[in-house]
């Protein structure tokens, strides 16, 4: 009673917190705090910083006042910061708004790291906390101190204004009502979305298994299992006619099964990581043999997919399981130390508080998890949609990606707790610590030759962290480097505009390369990287054969119903 007393108050506070602990938050608010009052040579560093900046704001704004031609900036806004690029920012007097805000922000990260004694995660988070702080006052937020939407407020006489209060009153009511975003009833799945055709040959507790109809009149023998993260629906990797990638594989003559996850509930809470290998990966991989018979499957695995792909092929290679002809890993980490900005949100103080809300309901919700992912990228999907739809008053075009993104789905209390303790926190499938069974797993035991791709931009699963699957396996490596985020770069179909790759093979006994220097080493190549997955695919295959018929009766794995399915309509 008394275990479930405090549980109960934690679950209670998560409601006001989204799921974020005040007192891992206090504790990092106090390392920073107390090491800074004891630090005079950093506080004194801070002053003198202070006037520094405040004397270049000064003579930068008396520059700008008293000349026709505006001076050079003071500080130039980081790479990706848009805010301040339009051509009205650099005129008096919102040229030295700006500039003093980004002054201010340069400050605070001065003042919250660089603080000797304190500890890096605590460092890390102070530095996300005031920078998340201070974006909710840029002068590009407000009305009164942005210049391009005072000009459009100007020229349309205030109906941006009166557009961007029903845009904001249509979003609440959908948000309060659970509904979809505006625009997302114009794509349907199964009408305009995962439309490859196909049927169910299998399903159990955790996943429906699909094999899609061949569309040549040979295949190559091995077929292709996709594995994809079930913190998302499957049909990512089959959106439109034209960004499909199992449309593309099955056109360039392989077999492809994809996995489609359940959609837990409260009842499965109890359902851990060994769950999902079980009754996911091997399941599916033991159905595709059934029905193919073939000894040999090509795996691909995307996100969490990936990862827990990773710890199956281990565990196959540590038990003679030799059934993998190949790896592919989209976008999935193995080594969880450089696993970017989420790993502000686990220590175990976070983490035993997110178990408290998880234990009230028994799993993670989608919005909880969709805010995380938000702050992540608060300027791009936050702050800037704000200004974009609610003061300028305009409507970003819904399309097939951001339907899919708005169609989320739950995970288990047991599943996600194991997952970010064992991986994130603990790091223990890249440490040689996390057991199958009896017996541990490691990276290095995979001799399958792997397909490794990372993407430029990605918050989730950052590509250096990507990378370091190099330094733990013992296997020939093909890495590729792709534009654009950790969704929009693994669909990057052919014909896609404003996409590039790089492409490496690394030998398993070749010298070890740091991710920095292949990127400088590795020329970029234009087009989309799904080409150079087929041409992989297709040199570890073997010679071209009949399709395999959909499903096997005789084997136990009959049509059960079309694609794309009925879990992935699971709410």
């Amino acid at each position: 009673m008394e275990e479930a007393l405090d549980k109960e108050l934690k679950a209670a506070i998560a409601k006001t917190t989204a799921g974020l602990s005040p007192i891992a938050l206090a504790a990092a608010y106090s390392d920073w705090a107390l090491h800074l009052a004891t630090a005079p040579g950093k506080q004194l560093q801070l002053v003198e910083k202070a006037a520094r900046k405040s004397w270049k704001l000064a003579s930068y704004a008396t520059t700008c006042a008293t000349h026709p031609d505006p001076p050079q900036p003071c500080i130039e806004p980081l790479p990706q910061d848009r805010r301040f690029s339009s051509e009205a920012w650099q005129s008096w007097p919102w040229n030295v708004i700006h500039q003093g805000f980004l002054l201010n922000q340069q400050w605070w990260h001065n003042a919250t790291t660089g603080i000797e004694g304190m500890t890096q995660q605590h460092e890390n988070v102070m530095e996300f906390v005031s920078r998340q702080i201070l974006d909710v006052f840029s002068p590009s937020n407000s009305i009164l101190t942005n210049p391009d939407v005072q000009q459009e407020t100007a020229r349309q006489g205030g109906w941006n204004l009166v557009r961007g209060w029903q845009n904001f009153v249509e979003d609440a009511t959908r948000l309060g009502s659970g509904q979809k975003p505006v625009g997302a009833e114009a794509f349907q799945v199964g009408q305009n979305l995962a439309t490859a055709p196909g049927k169910v040959v299998h399903r159990n507790r955790l996943i429906e298994l699909i094999q899609y109809a061949p569309t040549t009149d040979e295949v190559c023998p091995e077929p292709i299992l996709i594995v994809p993260a079930w913190i998302m629906k499957y049909y990512i990797l089959d959106l439109g006619e034209t960004n499909s990638m199992v449309r593309f594989l099955t056109d360039q003559g392989f077999t492809v099964f994809m996995v489609s996850w359940m959609n837990p509930d409260a009842g499965d809470r109890d359902l851990g990581m060994d769950d999902y290998m079980s009754h996911g990966v091997m399941a599916a991989l033991d159905a595709v043999q059934a029905i193919t018979q073939r000894n040999k499957v090509h795996a691909i695995g995307y996100c969490l997919g990936g990862t827990l792909l990773s710890i199956a092929a281990a565990a196959m290679a540590r038990d003679g399981d030799a059934r993998l002809k190949t790896l592919t890993l989209l976008a999935a980490q193995t080594d969880f130390t450089e696993a970017g900005e989420l790993q502000l949100f686990i220590n175990d103080s976070q983490l035993t508080f997110l178990e408290d809300m998880m234990w009230k309901q028994g799993y993670l919700d989608t919005s909880q998890m969709a805010g995380t992912f938000q702050l992540l990228r608060s300027n791009d999907l936050i702050w800037s949609r704000m200004i974009h739809d609610y003061l300028m008053g305009e409507r970003t075009p819904m399309i097939d990606l951001m339907a899919w993104n708005a169609d989320a789905t739950r995970m288990p209390y047991r599943m996600h707790s194991e997952y970010l303790r064992r991986l994130y926190l603990n790091n223990d499938f890249a440490e040689g610590r996390y057991r199958v069974g009896d017996r541990p797993v490691t990276v290095s035991d995979i001799r399958a030759p792997v397909f490794l791709v990372g993407t430029e931009r990605d918050h989730v699963a950052p590509w250096h962290s990507v990378y370091k699957f190099n330094l733990l396996s013992d296997t020939d490596v093909t890495f590729v480097l792709t534009s654009g985020g950790h969704n929009a770069g693994i669909v990057s179909e052919p014909g896609h505009p404003r996409r590039h790759y790089r492409i490496a093979f690394r030998a398993k006994d070749a010298n070890y390369i740091g991710p920095d220097r292949w990127m400088a080493n590795t020329s970029p190549v234009e087009g989309s990287w799904w080409p150079a997955l087929s041409d992989w695919l297709t040199k570890h295959s073997g010679e071209a054969t009949s399709p395999p018929p959909l499903g096997s009766n005789e084997n136990g794995y009959p049509p059960l119903c079309d694609a794309p399915g009925t879990y992935v309509f699971q709410k």
